[in-house]
Order: C-alpha cells, then sequence, then structure tokens
C-alpha cells in the first residue's frame, strides 16, 4: 500500500501543464518536421491566430482517454486499444497505417505492431504519445510503462515500444521529482540497457557531463544511429533529451534545443515541452509561448464521431485527474490524490528506479510475435515462432498456450481445419485447463488469396460446445512487406474527404502515402 500523497492543486496544475507543453512544443516543430538539417528556431514560424497547430502526438492519446473513460483501466488489453484503434483513428501514416492495416486483416495487437513492419517499428508513433499514462499514473512509472506497452505494441515493437516505456516512465516520476538526472536514470531503468533507446540516452547525457556543445552531440547521436535511418526513435528521443539536458531548466531553451536537432520535430518538441511543463507547472509556462497559441486542442487524426473529445487542454485535464483519483482509488498500491500535502520520501523517489524482477519480466521479455484470443473459461496465445507471412512450401511453428481462468483437470482439443495442400506435424493438440502449452508445425500449401485463416476448433472436456478460432496467415511475396496495399490507402483518403478536411491536409497526407 502506498504511504504517500500528491497534492491535488499541485497535481492540476503540473498535468495541465504538461499538455500545454506539449502544444507549445508540437506547435514549434511542426512547421520544420522532417527536415535532416540543423535549424536556428527561437519562436513560432507560422502565423499564429491563437490556436496550436493540430497534431497527432496529442489527439491519438484522446483515443486512449475515451477507451479509459468507457472501458475503466482493468480492462484495458492491447486487443481492446487495437479495437478503439480502429474504429477511431484515421491517420494513415507509416506505422499507424500498417498497425490498422494488420488488425483489419486479423493480426491482433501485439502481433500489429511486428508484422509488415521492419521499416517503422521502432519509429517515433508511440512515444509521442505516453503523456496519457504518465499523468493517469503520476509519480507510478512502473505502471505507466505497463500502459503504455499496451499502447506501443498496436504498432511498433523492439525499441519502438521500449521508447514509449521510457518516456512514459520520465514522465510518471517527473510528477514527483525534479533532477532531471534522477528522472533520466529512473527511466533508464524501465528499458534494457542493451536497447538502442538506451544507447542513444546514455551517449547525450555522457557527452552533457563532458560539456560536449549541443551541437556537437546531436552529429554523434545521428551518426550513431547513421544504420537505422531516419524518423526513428533511438534518436528523436535522443534530440528530446538533449532539449531537457541542455536547456537546464529554461523552458524555451528546452524546446528550442530539442527542435533545433530536425528530424521529427514535433515530436522532439512535443516531450520536452510535456516534460518541462510537468516540471514547472502550467503556472511557471512562460506567456510568451502560451498567449499566442491559447487553451485549444486541434485534432487531425482521429474520428471524433461516437467520441467525446475535450474542446481545451482544462476539460482534458480535468478528465485525466477524475480517472487518476479513480484509479488510485481503485490501486491501493498508487499515491493518493488530495488536498493534502504532497509528502514522498526519498526512499520512495529511489525505489521508482529499482524495477521487480516481475516486472522487467513482464516489460522486456513479453513477446511480439504472439495474439491472444479470449475464452469464455480461458486466455490461449498463438505465438507465431517463424512469423506470420510465409510462402507455399514454407514450414512454420506455432506454439499454444493456455491459461485458464480457474484450476480444473479439464483438457482442451484443439484441432487445426487445415486447408488442402497444407499440412502440419500433427492434426490438433491437447492441453491440461492451468497453464500449458505446445507446438505444432505447419507446412504451408498454395494460396487462394493474400490472406489465409486457418480455423482451429476447440472443445473442452466438460463443455458440448464446441468454439472456432481462426489463425491468420499472410502470404508473403519478394517485395518488401512494411507497406499498406493499395486498397487500404484509398479507403483511408475516403475516410478523411468524409470529415471535410480542406485541400491542403488531404494533400499533405496524399503526399506522405506516395513516398
Amino acid at each position: 500500500m502506498s504511504t504517500w500523497n500528491l497534492n491535488i492543486d499541485t497535481y492540476r496544475d503540473k498535468v495541465l501543464g504538461c499538455w500545454a507543453g506539449k502544444n507549445i512544443g508540437g506547435t514549434l516543430g511542426t512547421p520544420v518536421e522532417g527536415q535532416r538539417t540543423m535549424h536556428d528556431v527561437s519562436f513560432y514560424l507560422h502565423d499564429v491566430n491563437g490556436a496550436p497547430l493540430p497534431n497527432d502526438d496529442l489527439d491519438l492519446q484522446l483515443i486512449w482517454l475515451n477507451a479509459v473513460e468507457r472501458e475503466g483501466i482493468n480492462h484495458i488489453t492491447p486487443r481492446l486499444l487495437g479495437e478503439y484503434w480502429v474504429n477511431f483513428i484515421v491517420g494513415p501514416w507509416n506505422e499507424y497505417g500498417v498497425g490498422a492495416a494488420n488488425i483489419r486483416n486479423g493480426f491482433y495487437p501485439p502481433l500489429s505492431g511486428q508484422v509488415n513492419n521492419q521499416r517503422w517499428h521502432a519509429s517515433n508513433g508511440a512515444w509521442i504519445r505516453s503523456e496519457i499514462w504518465a499523468s493517469m499514473f503520476p509519480g507510478s512509472p512502473a505502471k505507466a510503462a505497463h500502459y503504455a506497452w499496451m499502447d506501443a505494441c498496436c504498432d511498433h515493437c523492439g525499441d519502438g515500444i521500449y521508447a514509449e516505456l521510457f518516456t512514459a516512465a520520465l514522465e510518471s516520476a517527473a510528477y514527483v521529482e525534479n533532477d532531471l538526472r534522477k528522472l533520466i536514470n529512473i527511466a533508464l531503468a524501465h528499458i534494457p540497457a542493451d536497447s538502442r533507446v538506451a544507447r542513444s540516452v546514455n551517449l547525450v547525457c555522457d557527452a552533457y557531463d563532458k560539456k560536449i556543445p549541443y551541437r556537437e552531440v546531436r552529429e554523434m547521436v545521428v551518426q550513431d544511429s547513421a544504420d537505422l535511418g531516419w524518423f526513428q526513435a533511438p534518436a528523436n528521443v535522443a534530440f528530446g533529451i538533449i532539449g531537457l539536458l541542455y536547456g537546464e531548466g529554461d523552458f524555451e531553451k528546452a524546446i528550442c534545443y530539442a527542435v533545433n536537432c530536425g528530424d521529427d520535430t514535433d515530436c522532439t518538441g512535443g516531450l520536452a515541452g510535456a516534460v518541462m511543463g510537468i516540471l514547472l507547472g502550467a503556472a511557471n509556462i512562460p506567456e510568451k509561448w502560451m498567449k499566442p497559441i491559447g487553451n485549444s486542442i486541434c485534432t487531425m487524426a482521429i474520428n471524433p464521431m461516437w467520441l467525446v473529445v475535450p474542446e481545451t487542454i482544462e476539460e482534458l485535464t480535468e478528465r485525466v485527474i477524475r480517472t487518476a483519483r479513480r484509479n488510485a482509488f481503485d490501486d491501493h498500491t498508487l499515491p493518493r490524490i488530495s488536498s493534502d500535502p504532497t509528502s514522498i520520501t526519498e526512499a520512495d523517489i529511489a525505489a521508482l528506479a529499482e524495477l521487480p524482477d516481475a516486472v522487467r519480466i513482464d516489460l522486456w521479455e513479453r513477446p511480439s510475435n504472439e495474439m491472444t484470443y479470449d475464452l469464455p473459461f480461458a486466455k490461449l496465445t498463438v505465438r507465431y515462432n517463424d512469423g506470420a507471412a510465409v510462402r507455399p512450401g514454407d514450414t512454420f511453428s506455432l506454439t499454444f498456450q493456455l491459461c485458464s481462468r480457474a484450476y480444473t483437470n479439464q483438457l482442451l482439443h484443439g484441432t487445426l481445419q487445415l486447408p488442402e495442400g497444407w499440412s502440419s506435424s500433427s492434426p490438433g493438440f491437447i492441453l491440461r485447463q492451468a497453464c500449458s502449452a505446445t507446438t505444432l508445425t505447419v507446412t504451408a500449401g498454395a494460396f487462394s488469396k493474400n490472406m489465409m485463416y486457418i480455423p482451429l476448433e476447440l472443445e473442452q472436456t466438460d463443455r458440448m460446445v464446441p468454439l472456432r478460432v481462426y489463425l491468420p496467415v499472410q502470404f508473403a511475396d519478394n517485395t518488401e512487406l512494411d507497406t499498406l496495399p493499395n486498397e487500404l490507402l484509398h479507403t483511408e483518403i475516403n475516410i478523411l474527404q468524409a470529415f471535410d478536411w480542406d485541400r491542403q491536409k488531404q494533400k499533405r497526407i496524399k503526399d506522405s502515402l506516395k513516398k
């Protein structure tokens, strides 16, 4: 049980600062997004008219807020977030489009973040949406990272997931700790030390300690990440850390340094702005940056139909606070949020970097090459050990693991209904109701279409009604698989047109789809 408390007024100011900083940094960086050179930005580059520029970095998080409000935090799963994704997120770019296409094809999270995603699996789409989890779990970085994993796996794997674990932990801890180096150490404790994200962040920290000028450090990061290419998480998270470290507590310097590193500048500026907003609170963000863009929220990548989308950052803040207090009421391991003064010990803060083995294994070793079927009496997980895209004649293995809802001696019989010309090492399997697993090998035959769905018949010995699930398998040709099908591109464009986007926004999206 948690013994410490977070003052509600302090917390409210920090949550509001988080969203204000996210808006400011994203708006500052958007006009130069994607440029691979260094910049010399010192203020907004567009004609500000009292509103921020629309930014998917923020508006995708509104989908997760709606999911938590509707379903309850304890019902959030990767598959549930995937369903919200395909129903409410219309932004089709890069990993967003790959993840959505995979889910529609039956590759549910976390498998949706791995299949067909070689190019974008470690890109920036996940860590840019970590503030919602950090703000729902202030001072609880392991809990924030737990939900960040579920979020990130929808369209990422590997370092793409580790990047969001890092930023979620960093931002969550920032609600109770002001020392940036301690925050970075806490965040690093939540990702593998040998990950590329950790490598890039450590590079920046070491260079900062040696007083190497920030422009030189930026070049060091670029060179170290050259094999990964642009728009990738390890370098861009590091650019955000450059802004925070070299900004040395100054909001303006932090966001400008981050944006001036180039590449995915709305993301790096948004990270620096959000973290500084949490540390300083909204009351201490300079009016120079707040006043020109106001407090509104402008969306660009979500379908607002059937959603309750906040119109201002104040409304967003109050809804996050209600959710966080509900979470703390239900889970007594979380800090209390009340009108009492904030009380937390140094030992409590030090413990934030001491990740229990069970948490570490859950975050680092949870595989992305699997998906789970929720049966009435158990959960059946299917792991694609050799990938889910095969060619005729390929042999691939599937591992089936059963975790029952209650201990029982009942047996589960599974039978594969393979297409003609396909074969397996065994026609099926038997699993005892506890937590058991078995592996079958399958040899693919001819594909009648790009996607094949193999029926798996399931019968439990004490149930009269059989169940059936379908295992998706994709035909793999010799072309690169991490692109969207043409028919999906047209579908997404039609969706965007249906929402009456203006010509400039439509052109931007169409151009991005051609890349």
